[in-house]
């Protein structure tokens, strides 16, 4: 019986933080033991904003060595860089002719970054998300990775998908939204209300997988709590004693009503410094692995080499069939 096919990626901007990794890497390597998983660089979609092209470069390759330091093997799992698959760009331009402008506008992901990039509201920002259902419907993905702010996006590409398919005959497989258990929702150190962000500008909001202990101890020393010093769970009220707890049970796989426990009568000092210490004690192996693999660039060469070609072979399928479906000379 053949595994169901997975398909998930990051984009290429900035230091992935520490809810990049609790959130979906550290899950990623569970999957690829029971799924057949790719896990895409995804740096088409980082266009949208203007990048100085060295850092883009620079970007592309640590975020494939991360990948590999946190675990992903490539002996188990595909991991290829979205740019050089071609495939993904011409399916996303048929796929633009399918899709409407009603349902792009709706999209609250574009208002957000149209908020936030006000200078620069480009068109790929408006159809990113056709982009995005051309890297999952490639694959023929079974199950995408999604969190509560990509859900959406996942729904317009099943939309696109069922309207292919209607046209046209069975050519793309529906996927679906795949939540798993122990994903953890991380939130920001100075704004727990806001999701943990690689391009946070909020000092000390974020923890970022390269920094060192003394920064990381440093940031929780200052992550903003409440008057109250009792360490409880209440999402609503005590959103950054929440937030810490949420990272401190995802990485000792505690539940809160047993880090409650194990601080009864404690103060948020103590607390923050003791989830301090389980972060640097989790990221320690990767931080050294991430070094090695950056003294190897010969390596990576050939990780995202193998991973394009198989990426390309499985995706040029699947674009075939497309272009001959809609009338394309193919050769």
């Amino acid at each position: 019986m053949s595994k169901k096919v997975i398909l998930s990626g990051i984009q290429s901007t900035g230091n992935l933080t520490l809810g990049n990794y609790l959130g979906a890497i550290k899950n990623w390597e569970k999957m690829q033991e029971e799924y057949d998983c790719n896990y895409m660089i995804a740096n088409l979609h980082t266009l949208t904003i203007r990048n100085n092209p060295e850092t883009l470069r620079e970007n592309t390759l640590n975020l494939l060595a991360l990948y590999i330091a946190a675990g992903i093997d490539p002996k188990k799992s595909n991991i290829f860089i979205q740019s050089q698959v071609a495939a993904h760009a011409e399916l996303a331009w048929v796929l633009n002719c399918y899709t409407y402008m009603g349902e792009l506008s709706r999209m609250t992901q574009f208002k957000d970054k149209s908020a936030k990039h006000a200078d620069n509201i480009n068109s790929g920002l408006f159809t990113y998300p056709v982009l995005m259902a051309a890297d999952i419907l490639l694959y023929q993905a079974d199950l995408v990775p999604v969190g509560e702010d990509q859900r959406q996006h996942l729904e317009i590409t099943r939309d696109i998908a069922e309207r292919f398919n209607n046209i046209y005959g069975e050519t793309f497989k529906i996927p679906e939204g795949y939540i798993p258990k122990l994903a953890a929702r991380v939130m920001g150190l100075q704004d727990p209300t806001s999701k943990m962000s690689k391009s946070s500008t909020i000092e000390n909001d974020s923890i970022f997988l390269n920094d060192e202990p003394d920064i990381i101890l440093k940031k929780f020393k200052k992550a903003v709590t409440d008057s109250e010093n009792v360490v409880k769970y209440d999402e609503k009220n005590k959103a950054g004693i929440s937030n810490l707890m949420c990272i401190y049970g995802s990485i000792t796989n505690k539940t809160n009503e047993e880090i409650e426990k194990e601080f009864e009568g404690k103060g948020y000092g103590d607390f923050k410094i003791a989830v301090a210490e389980s972060v640097i004690e989790e990221l320690k192996p990767l931080q050294e692995k991430y070094k090695e693999l950056k003294e190897n660039p010969d390596y990576l060469e050939k990780i995202y080499i193998d991973g394009a070609k198989k990426a390309h072979s499985i995706a040029h399928k699947t674009l075939e069939d497309v272009y001959k479906k809609i009338g394309m000379v193919w050769y």
